[in-house]
């Protein structure tokens, strides 16, 4: 089955929907068919909406306080910054760390909107987030470390020093215990293996580096990876 391609119906499916109702009906629409509360929430669904709706609609979602509605608007304000709107940027960061974890994916998905247009313009962005609390750092690097995004070489390299750089702070944290730095160490926790497997030429020499702190979240971020599929050649291990 290709599921790439189901995905892309549903998410067609999902448009058309939409498209037969006007605007105003949308949030009742996309609450009633959200998937939640359930283990899955509707992305097709969520991807639509966000490809259609416009800037008003989409900050009106993200602000709302509804977990479905804010995850459709930080996808769609994705895409408008996709489009060269720069001065959105701000609300991206700042649903990045919202107590939700679905509207900080959607931060996620937004992001990679942008790189779906630029993969270059979202690390130049996310440069700063590094410096930023826990949750923040961790949108900047899920919002870069996915397969497609990561291809090309140059992307790969600046995407490896962005995650040796969260990786160290993480490892400088006073306090490793808390809810945030631990979701910041799970992310890290696949996020590696993305970068590696995409360039192993230069991931794996910094994957060996990091394989040899003497550390246990270290260790454990290191053995998370290793677990991954896209890791499993012989080099890795």
């Amino acid at each position: 089955m290709n599921y790439g391609r189901a995905m892309a119906t549903a998410r067609e499916r999902a448009a058309a929907e939409l498209a037969a109702r006007p605007p105003g009906e949308w949030p009742a629409f996309l609450r009633a068919n959200s998937g939640l509360p359930g283990p899955r929430a509707n992305l097709e669904l969520a991807q639509a909406a966000a490809d259609t709706a416009d800037e008003a609609a989409l900050r009106q979602w993200l602000a709302s306080g509804d977990e479905y509605l804010a995850l459709c608007g930080a996808i769609g304000i994705g895409r408008l910054a996709a489009e060269g709107r720069t001065d959105l940027w701000p609300l991206l960061r700042e649903a990045a760390t919202d107590a939700s974890w679905r509207v900080r994916e959607g931060v996620a998905m937004g992001l990679q909107r942008v790189g779906d247009a630029d993969a270059g313009r979202v690390l130049d962005e996310v440069d700063s987030w590094v410096d930023g609390p826990p949750l923040l750092r961790r949108a900047a690097v899920a919002g870069i470390c996915e397969p497609r995004l990561v291809g090309d070489a140059e992307t790969a390299t600046r995407a490896l020093a962005l995650l040796d750089r969260v990786t160290g702070s993480l490892l400088a944290e006073p306090d490793r215990r808390s809810a945030d730095v631990r979701t910041l160490r799970q992310a890290l926790g696949y996020c590696w293996s993305v970068v590696v497997a995409a360039h192993p030429e230069a991931g794996a020499p910094v994957f060996a580096a990091l394989a040899a702190v003497d550390d246990p979240d270290a260790r454990w971020i290191v053995k998370e990876n290793l677990t991954k599929k896209r890791l499993s050649s012989p080099g890795f291990g």
